[in-house]
């Protein structure tokens, strides 16, 4: 039968515990290194340098008793189901467990060692003729699963009175419009005049709260213009560009995505070949050896 472990076994940890760190406990327990233990479970022992990591200072003495006598009940209720599941597991189980938890240890530093070696050593820029050549050799592979726009997008206070300047300058848009819409850029809730700039749809819906799923393709076609109002403001909108779902995206739209992929590739042939020098160079100072055995007829 499993164990269970019964309540008043956590009250009797508890009192000797808090009797114990109300006299030893101050808000941040100073370094006592070599003392002896704090709690025993069977041959299992907690010490002062375990719990100390996780009293943070300011806490006041009852903060830290009550931390630290919470810990102890924790880990002496994990001891004990340890110990009783070695008991109740078959033998199999526990060769199994103790499979996966090597493994695990073993991925566990092996990754953070690779991970190290190649921060160390392996180049983290790529060059925009890098991401050109992987674009044009890649591109089939970049097609919209969303529309994208670019546009130029002004919101204005519902009590803004020179609106129907802003929206001819915005429509016309020469340098003379573009210093006089930067002069007064302080009056508008919200601007945009980078219609280089490829945004989802979702995300321009998200910025024109009246404009929806229902209605953007009313609105959201190329040399478009088109006002919108609601209780917030008036948004203005001019679009320069359209790509449908399934058009190939512009690069400039997908160049984090494409730095991303290249960097990836780069980390794992990186990893490879130092996996590949790990092995020859064990092999040549004799730390690694296959023993193959003949085969009997």
């Amino acid at each position: 039968m499993f164990f269970r472990l019964k309540k008043s076994l956590f009250n009797k940890f508890s009192w000797v515990f808090m009797a114990f760190f109300f006299v030893a406990c101050n808000s941040v327990w100073k370094d006592n290194s070599g003392e002896g233990p704090i709690a025993r479970v069977g041959e299992s022992y907690l010490y002062k340098e375990d719990v100390v990591p996780f009293l943070t200072e300011g806490m006041t003495k009852e903060d830290s008793t009550s931390l630290v006598t919470g810990y102890i009940n924790n880990w002496a209720s994990k001891q004990l189901l340890l110990s009783k599941s070695k008991i109740n597991l078959s033998e199999d189980k526990l060769a199994e467990f103790d499979a996966l938890v090597n493994t695990y240890r073993t991925d566990l530093y092996t990754r953070a060692y690779k991970e190290a070696l190649v921060q160390q050593g392996s180049d983290t820029v790529v060059s925009q003729s890098q991401m050109e050549g992987f674009y044009k050799k890649e591109k089939e592979n970049f097609k919209l699963k969303e529309k994208i726009i670019s546009l130029r997008f002004i919101e204005l206070p519902l009590q803004f009175l020179n609106k129907e300047t802003v929206i001819s300058k915005l429509k016309k848009f020469d340098d003379d419009d573009v210093t006089y819409l930067d002069s007064i850029g302080v009056q508008f809730k919200k601007l945009n005049f980078n219609d280089s700039i490829w945004v989802s749809a979702s995300r321009v819906r998200e910025e024109i709260p009246p404009l929806t799923l229902e209605n953007q393709n009313r609105y959201l076609k190329k040399s478009q213009f088109f006002e919108l109002q609601d209780s917030l403001g008036v948004y203005l909108a001019k679009i320069t560009g359209v790509l449908e779902i399934n058009d190939i995206a512009p690069l400039s739209y997908i160049e984090p995505s494409i730095k991303q992929v290249l960097l990836n590739r780069r980390k794992l042939d990186y990893i490879r070949r130092l996996e590949t020098e790990i092995i020859d160079e064990a092999i040549k100072e004799k730390e690694f050896e296959v023993y193959v055995q003949d085969k009997k007829d």
